[in-house]
């Protein structure tokens, strides 16, 4: 995580000696992600292009619920956070690269059996990225914005 942090603080397009060796001693296969439509910037997570313009439409969409989170509390983070961030074949709804967390505002199609499953595919390939992945439920950030602050703060202060 070090050596990603170094990475994401120097200029753009320096990559440190460092952070290549961190990230090529995951077992990340180059060839792999090729051969699954991914790419995979200097300091970044592998991502498929194509999700690119959809997560710009996406930023401009938001749910009540997002735009909640985001202008009530997560624009404004100690650390910085991305939203509608492409990656792996997946659109996370916000990301923080220095804590390496995603967090995920489910709506009512993550209650069906096929959302369900879905839902553990995408956190076990996101989890397998390092990353500690935060679910909350629409109506829990609508109506109890204070709760799903202090999980997340408490999810910040453990990954710090």
């Amino acid at each position: 995580m070090e050596a990603t942090t170094r990475c994401l603080q120097t200029k753009p397009g320096v990559v440190l000696q460092e952070y290549r060796m961190a990230w090529e001693s995951m077992s990340i296969n180059k060839s792999e992600l090729k051969q699954r439509g991914l790419v995979q910037g200097a300091c970044h997570l592998p991502y498929d292009p194509k999700l690119v313009v959809r997560a710009k439409e996406l930023r401009k969409r938001m749910s009540e619920a997002e735009k909640k989170l985001w202008y009530g509390y997560l624009r404004n983070f100690k650390y910085r956070v991305l939203r509608q961030r492409p990656i792996d074949h997946f659109i996370v709804d916000f990301y923080c690269s220095k804590l390496r967390l995603v967090i995920e505002v489910d709506g009512e199609t993550h209650l069906t059996e096929e959302g369900k499953g879905y839902d553990t595919e995408r956190t076990a390939i996101l989890e397998g990225y390092g990353l500690k992945v935060l679910r909350f439920w629409n109506s829990d950030v609508i109506h109890d914005l204070q709760g799903v602050i202090e999980k997340i703060e408490e999810a910040a202060r453990s990954l710090e």
